[in-house]
Order: structure tokens, then sequence, then C-alpha cells
């Protein structure tokens, strides 16, 4: 009984010092994340043409896969850059046939991730709506490594997670954007696009399409991800500011 009483004792003592060092990791965390970090990056810049002030017109068309993404909202965050923020003249108008320019951007993920999954997004590039598989992971939940290699018991690991899980969590949101430019080309240009498409017939073997089309428009790629980053993050709180600088990475690109 003494020895039973005793190690009780002593573990009562270990997991109130592993309770303060999992609150002293917790209250580092939210101190350095207590920020808003809202960062845009792009997988390759792109340079349109430059054209006289009349054709300086943009048709803009946003499409989603993504429940929660606000596609109206998005849009009106694009035009208003255009209208606010980009001095070259151009402007998006509601005819297609009258744009100079078509623009298109498909919205493949709105969800929590992680940094490195975000960089990974950002290295496939373009893929034109194709499906961003194993792109997230999840919320990033900080874990005091110490208690994780020091304690063998259940109660003590559960507490210490309460702390550093459950009450601090260190999460990011990502937005990838796939960005497609369609421009006019000078009259009597003609644009030849070859493409390769490889399809799985079978469990044996797949086949290879090759399509070639000529058509009077040159495209310009690109992809968009945008991070949100801090702790115990909501979305509807990094929603706005997410889409406004995604948009104002679209605006620049004119």
């Amino acid at each position: 009984m003494k020895r039973s009483g005793s190690s009780l004792f002593k573990s009562l003592v270990l997991l109130s010092m592993l309770s303060i060092l999992g609150g002293c990791a917790a209250a580092q965390m939210a101190l350095s994340k207590k920020d808003l970090d809202v960062q845009t990056r792009t997988s390759n810049a792109i340079f349109v043409d430059a054209v006289s002030q009349a054709k300086r017109t943009i048709y803009l068309e946003v499409k989603s896969g993504v429940m929660e993404f606000d596609r109206r909202k998005f849009k009106q965050f694009v035009k208003q850059q255009f209208t606010e923020n980009n001095d070259s003249g151009y402007k998006i108008v509601d005819d297609p046939n009258e744009a100079q320019f078509h623009m298109t951007a498909y919205i493949l993920n709105l969800e929590k991730t992680s940094q490195t999954a975000a960089e990974a997004a950002l290295g496939k590039g373009y893929s034109g709506g194709a499906v961003l598989a194993g792109a997230a992971t999840g919320a990033v939940v900080s874990k005091n490594n110490l208690v994780a290699g020091a304690v063998a018991g259940g109660l003590v690991g559960g507490a210490a997670d309460m702390v550093t899980g459950n009450l601090v969590k260190d999460v990011t949101y990502m937005l990838v954007s796939d960005v497609q430019i369609k421009e006019k080309a000078a009259k009597g240009v003609y644009v030849r696009k070859d493409s390769k498409v490889d399809t799985k017939i079978s469990d044996d073997g797949s086949s290879r399409q090759t399509v070639s089309e000529v058509s009077n428009r040159k495209e310009y790629r690109t992809r968009i991800v945008t991070t949100a980053n801090k702790v115990n993050l909501k979305l509807e709180d990094a929603e706005e500011l997410m889409f406004k600088k995604t948009a104002y990475a679209m605006a620049g690109f004119f």
C-alpha cells in the first residue's frame, strides 16, 4: 500500500510538472501566433501582351467544386480589385464576345491544411480543376514532444494533450485557385494547341490520345495558393482577407 501511495504521489507530481510545461508551450504558441498571417503565392508569373485602351476588357468566370466557397462573394472581390486598385485601365465586362481576355478561376480547395501541404499544392502548379488528392492534412496541433517521449501513462499523456491540443491549436487554412487567361490573338494569327490525354481503360492497360486544336486565343495558366495561419483560427475570420489577397494576385496579371 505504501508503494502504491508513493507511486500515485509521484505520478501526481509528474502530472503537475508536465501540465505546467504544456501550459508554457501553449502560452508561447498563443503569443507567437496571435496575429492573422495571410500569404499568397503563384506557381508562375503571367505576363499578358500590352493592348490598346479600348481592348483592356476582361470576361471573368469563377467556378468551384467546394461547398464552403462563396463564389459570388469572391467574384465581387475580384471586380473590386480591378475597379479600385488596377491603374492600367482594365475592366470586367459581362459580354464574353466583347472581351479581349477571358479569365477563369477554378477553386480546388478551401480547407484546413498544413504548411507542408500548401507548399506541395503550389509545387504541383496548374491542373485545370483536377482533384487535388492528399493536399489537406488537417489542422496542425501543437504537442509537447517531451511529454510524448517521457510519459507512458494514459492519464498524464491525456492531460498534457488536453493542454496543448484542445486549448491551443496552430491552424492553417488553404485556398487553391487554378487560373487560366485566354487572350485574343492579333488578326491573322492562329494558335495551335497540342494535348496528350492518358486514359486507363482496364487494369491491364491504358490509352493515350493526342488532340490538336487551332484557335485565335493564346492561353496563360498558373496556380494561386493563399494560406491563413493563426492560433485557434476559424475560417470565417480568415475568409475575407484570403479572398482579397487572391483577387489582388489575379488583378496583378494585367
